[in-house]
């Protein structure tokens, strides 16, 4: 009796290892990306400002690039609130139960907004191709649309992933996780009936 808890246990380790390091691999791009993008948008409007005041002229595009690194930094920040479990989310019924139900409860949910997120994804792939085919590009720096737009399908693959990732972990957890990394913990969790 004593060797099935050994050796199915160096299988969970391993399982949570594997999903740690994938889990960790994605936050880093999502910090890569958002971070570039903020910094970008940030020195671009700062040179902006300033060649306007010195030179009296701004420079040309940066309201373009600016509205593009806000599309980028919106859908891969989904990706980013869903990893930290900062969205926002209706929770009334879930917050009265406890125990198993509630355990239960937020593997659901988890499931349902994964699904949700990777229907997100496909439909945001249809409308990416549609402007890729018809060779839409910006006003005055012409870059293709297409390129700005695939935030929105990787966007929303990313947070369809957290929200699998953290279902798997509540399934292979003794403890309720409200993402793959952060115990619940609510003092007022209700107590199991």
């Amino acid at each position: 009796m004593t060797d099935k808890p050994l050796t199915k246990q160096p299988q969970k380790n391993g399982l949570l290892r594997a999903l740690s390091a994938f889990d960790s691999a994605l936050g880093a791009i999502e910090k890569w990306i958002i971070t570039v993008s903020i910094l970008g948008m940030a020195l671009l409007m700062s040179a902006h400002v300033v060649s306007s005041l010195v030179f009296n002229r701004g420079i040309p595009g940066t309201y373009e690039v600016t509205e593009m690194l806000i599309v980028v930094i919106t859908f891969v920040g989904v990706s980013y609130a869903a990893r930290h479990a900062r969205h926002i989310s209706m929770s009334a019924i879930y917050e009265q139960v406890g125990g198993r139900l509630r355990k239960g409860m937020l593997i659901l949910l988890c499931l349902g907004s994964a699904a949700l997120m990777f229907y997100f994804a496909y439909l945001s792939l249809g409308y990416v191709d549609t402007i890729y085919s018809r060779g839409r590009t910006s006003s005055s720096l012409h870059i293709p649309l297409w390129i700005v737009y695939t935030s929105l399908p990787v966007g929303f693959t990313l947070a369809g992933v957290q929200y699998v990732l953290t279902a798997v972990r509540n399934m292979i957890s003794k403890e309720l996780y409200r993402n793959f990394r952060e115990k619940e913990e609510f003092s007022d969790v209700p107590d199991e009936q």
